[in-house]
């Protein structure tokens, strides 16, 4: 059952319609599933240019995109190609970027698309535009009107970590991690696996303190805190352990003996996963009623407009994108 999926192109003045043309290119990703473009021409034909590759755009009217097949594209008039700079954060560049992404979720919550994927986007340029949001997680949330627990999933390869605290000073972590928290970061985790196709995966919790706190010595997070929750899940039958040492962690989601490992703070993951494959790199917006996926890197000034950026991400954000989709095609229809 293949899904249909929207794409977007991301900042235009960044490697993101360069990413998606190269994406388009990949030897299957037009056979996984159907796709419709969505945003200006002029973005699309200039990734192109951009990766040195060829994207024929068959244009549809909106009202014709119901049962849409195969590669099509919806054009939208949200900036014009004279104000597109490339490797500059612009209003215009943040503007193209939040209605480009309100189309496809109009097209989502509409049910003519199963899953969005977008191109990596700039905070500045966005929140220059009207962001009005910590990200653009939140941003999506308050768009779809939902009011569910939600949070950002990093993904690398067969990996996923969820975080209890994210966006907040290392000053504030300790005073913000809770049983309440951490149950919902595990939640998640296990619900976005079990939608990824994952039967009965594996989540480890890390520790807050060094040592997992050494029998109390050095913190009692894990004792009063962390572990109650952990055998709570485990009186669930879900198998989730620890709370694990954070230096160790992550050697045995390198090994592959577990499927999601839980973070009491934003670095605490984001370091290890990085350095175990940035190129690779995927950030899910767990917990939407929409599956959404994008590359785990950003804008890429630096190297914007060369036509060297690598795709690597972007296709492992497409392909898993596909499997969550094609899930949750497959359950709305029981």
């Amino acid at each position: 059952m293949r899904p249909k999926l929207a794409i977007v192109p991301g900042d235009p003045s960044g490697i993101g319609p360069e990413l998606i043309a190269k994406l388009l290119s990949e030897d299957g990703v037009c056979q996984a599933a159907d796709i419709i473009l969505v945003g200006d021409a002029h973005l699309w034909q200039r990734g192109a240019e951009q990766a040195g590759v060829e994207v024929t755009l068959n244009t549809i009217e909106e009202g014709a995109i119901g049962g849409f097949e195969g590669l099509v594209h919806l054009d939208l008039a949200t900036v014009d190609p004279d104000q597109v700079q490339v490797a500059a954060v612009t209003v215009a560049g943040g503007t193209t970027s939040l209605r480009c992404l309100d189309k496809a979720l109009d097209l989502a919550q509409a049910g003519l698309v199963d899953g969005v994927l977008f191109a990596p986007f700039n905070k500045a340029a966005m929140t220059s535009a009207g962001l009005n949001a910590e990200d653009e997680h939140r941003y999506m949330a308050r768009y779809l009107g939902f009011t569910g627990y939600h949070s950002e999933i990093n993904v690398l390869d067969d990996l996923m970590t969820t975080r209890v605290t994210s966006h907040i000073g290392l000053k504030d972590v300790a005073a913000n991690i809770d049983a309440p928290g951490i149950q919902r970061a595990i939640e998640l985790a296990h619900a976005t696996l079990a939608r990824s196709g994952k039967a009965r995966p594996h989540v480890a919790v890390a520790a807050l303190n060094p040592h997992a706190g050494d029998n109390g010595k050095f913190g009692s997070e894990e004792i009063d805190i962390i572990e109650p929750v952990v055998k709570a899940c485990q009186d669930r039958q879900m198998h989730v352990t620890g709370p694990w040492p954070s230096d160790t962690v992550f050697l045995k989601a390198k090994r592959g003996e577990v499927d999601a490992v839980v973070t009491m703070y934003h670095d605490q993951g984001q370091i290890a996963i990085k350095l175990m494959g940035f190129e690779r790199g995927v950030t899910v917006a767990g917990g939407l009623p929409i599956p959404v996926a994008t590359p785990a890197h950003g804008t890429a000034f630096d190297i914007a407009g060369q036509g060297i950026a690598n795709v690597s991400a972007t296709r492992q954000a497409f392909d898993l994108l596909v499997r969550m989709a094609t899930t949750a095609k497959t359950e709305a229809a029981l």
